[in-house]
């Protein structure tokens, strides 16, 4: 492929963040409950109230960030880029405006660039987990941006 492209491997063991907009916490802590047996053989991350509340109420170990309005939708965008996260789940709420939206978009973003899985509901969230990806490795490609960034100096 000329490396244009790098090849990352997602291990077995999943680095999950989790993250969900406030109407939505109550339905992201039951999907951890459902999914608690999956769930904690994996590293998990959230955001602000969200982690608190998944290791309240569903008993489970959050590593948790700042408030999504606070900045954690950028961190978990960072933790994206430095290969620490390799999934997402995030309960978004589609009917009601979020002060912190270019956030949640910038992070959605990030997430493509990066080919990283990211559910936004539930039902992504379930065909996600259940996946036969979940129990192994899974190798993708993401554009080689130290060539990209070498190319576009070469060109200045």
């Amino acid at each position: 492929m000329d490396n244009e492209f790098v090849t990352f491997t997602i291990g077995k063991k999943k680095h999950i963040a989790l993250i969900a907009h406030d109407n939505e916490k109550p339905k992201l802590i039951e999907w951890c409950r459902e999914n608690y047996d999956i769930l904690k053989n994996h590293s998990l991350y959230g955001t602000g109230t969200t982690a608190r509340l998944i290791a309240d109420k569903a008993g489970l170990r959050v590593k948790g960030y700042n408030s999504g309005p606070l900045g954690g939708d950028q961190q978990i965008g960072a933790k994206i880029v430095e290969g620490v996260i390799d999934f997402v789940v995030f309960f978004s709420d589609p009917l009601t405006a979020q002060p912190h939206d270019p956030d949640v978009k910038a992070l959605m973003r990030i997430a493509q660039v990066y080919d990283i899985p990211m559910a936004i509901n539930k039902a992504t969230a379930d065909f996600m987990i259940h996946s036969q990806f979940m129990d192994g490795e899974y190798d993708h490609e993401v554009i080689n941006f130290k060539k990209n960034v070498e190319k576009r100096a070469d060109s200045m």
